[in-house]
């Protein structure tokens, strides 16, 4: 009876395990395929080029030095780049935390203790009972968790999963802070712009007061019309001390972004970018968009870091072994020498863990990185959506304002044809001093309207790089996620 009472109990706790299973918990996140999101008619009349990515120094191709060297320096100096390389390296430590705990265990410890020893203690010698005397022990430890089901491997992968995620929005911040710099600085390019319009008004305006003034001393203007010129003068002064305030602000945000203080910014100068034409999209877009976005390639991390979390959670469900041993000297007594044969003492002992009962432990555990799953399929889902439509909108945006700037040179040239025919109408006398400074203000005008469409022309494009990944190229470091690896409804007994 006792050959089989060992191998009775032992199936007899492998049955009741059952009592603790995943069975009923699985995922339902599906992912996205980027080839089946629809835009061959956003994007039918856009040129497409194998090479039209952006390269990681994409900012070289607007032709500013000075922007070249602003974006060199922030990414340099930015405290935000250093939050974020701070980040991935605190999740390669976790990794390299998980994957210590799967390896063996051990340790040496080495005390001596002094104390008086009851009379009534049975635990040491007759010889020291009643003295002070002391503990000596020299004691090695060694300790291994056997991951039999990979469980703990499968952890070590997640975490694994998380670093690299955390190294990719590392990039991400690099990127989104040269994007941040470029439009920082093309709005600095319209405040200059303003402040250059703003004072040609100031001075059309304070002309057209003199006249004012004379025509309403002479008697042939109102008194009205004076007040109407003096009122456009006040504006003008107004339009001027408020570009001179926007270019103090464009400044302020690159001396922030550049990490430093706010007299670096003064020494910035007037930008000078070029424009970089239509829009060119790089063809196969929606596909090859996922290795180009480093939103995308870190949210496919996750993903397989979440999946490693869900088979981690699943091996806790199944039965386990670990080894300890223990081996050393102790020895109590002054004189007793601790490192002698008697003194000698070891220990070993494998253990087997059969989870039975623990309360819905680890079925929440498992609940719980189920859940994570789907939210990061979601979260990834939502990101394709949103990347390839932001990639639409943009090549649209920036098609419509190229569209308004050919419409508002036209207005420009139209407004300046006016100003010049009344112009030489005032010096032929056929028409008053007013005329051709009412001229002047509708090209000033039109000018104005047009540096503002130059501005937001390069500012989309700015976005649309963003748009399509500002030069990061992941392709070679997307997790590759294998649909039929990916968690399903079994349970793990």
């Amino acid at each position: 009876m006792r050959f089989f009472a060992l191998p009775a109990a032992i199936a007899f706790c492998l049955v009741i395990t059952g009592c603790a299973t995943s069975r009923g918990l699985h995922t339902t996140g599906t992912m996205t395929d980027p080839g089946s999101l629809a835009s061959e008619r956003s994007l039918a009349d856009v040129q497409l080029s194998p090479t039209a990515w952006p390269s990681q120094d994409w900012w070289v191709a607007y032709g500013d030095p000075q922007l070249s060297s602003l974006i060199e320096e922030a990414l340099k100096s930015n405290p935000s780049l250093e939050q974020a390389q701070a980040r991935a390296r605190q999740a390669q430590a976790v990794a390299d935390n998980v994957n210590a705990g799967r390896m063996p265990q051990a340790k040496l410890d080495a005390s001596i203790t002094g104390a008086y020893l009851s009379k009534k203690n049975p635990i040491y010698p007759p010889y020291v009972l009643g003295t002070f005397a002391w503990s000596k022990s020299i004691m090695g430890e060694f300790s291994w968790d056997i991951d039999l089901w990979g469980g703990k491997r499968a952890e070590w992968e997640g975490a694994l999963g998380h670093s690299r995620a955390a190294q990719i929005d590392a990039y991400a911040a690099r990127i989104e802070l040269s994007v941040n710099v470029a439009r920082a600085y093309v709005r600095l390019g319209y405040a200059f712009a303003q402040q250059d319009v703003a004072e040609a008004e100031l001075q059309r305006a304070s002309q057209s007061l003199d006249v004012t003034r004379k025509l309403v001393a002479g008697g042939l203007e109102t008194p009205q019309q004076e007040h109407l010129a003096d009122s456009q003068q006040a504006s003008a002064e107004q339009q001027k001390v408020a570009a001179e305030r926007a270019i103090d602000a464009a400044r302020s945000s690159l001396s922030v972004l550049l990490g430093q203080g706010p007299d670096r910014g003064l020494a910035i100068e007037r930008p000078h970018m070029l424009d970089r034409g239509p829009a060119v999209l790089p063809d196969k877009l929606p596909v090859d968009l996922i290795g180009r976005r480093a939103d995308l390639v870190a949210a496919r991390w996750e993903i397989e870091a979440a999946n490693k979390d869900i088979k981690a959670a699943k091996a806790e469900f199944l039965p386990n072994i670990s080894l300890s041993a223990m081996a050393g000297f102790i020895a109590v007594g002054g004189s007793t020498n601790v490192l002698q044969l008697p003194a000698r003492q070891y220990a070993f002992g494998p253990a087997l863990s059969l989870p039975i009962f623990d309360g819905g432990h680890r079925r929440a555990r498992l609940a719980v990185a189920d859940a994570a799953y789907d939210a990061m399929v979601a979260r990834y889902n939502g990101l394709v959506v949103s990347a390839l439509n932001d990639v639409a909108d943009e090549v649209s945006a920036l098609a419509s304002v190229r569209q308004q700037i050919v419409l508002e040179k036209r207005a420009v040239d139209d407004a300046q044809k006016s100003w010049d025919d009344a112009m030489t109408a005032y010096k032929g006398g056929l028409k008053g001093p007013l005329t051709p400074l009412t001229s002047r203000q509708q090209l000033l005008t039109a000018q104005q309207r047009l540096a503002a469409l130059e501005s937001e022309q390069i500012d989309i494009s700015v976005r649309l790089i963003e748009a399509l990944g500002g030069g990061f190229d992941g392709t070679a470091e997307v997790a590759d996620i294998d649909a039929s690896k990916a968690p399903q409804a079994s349970a793990a007994r």
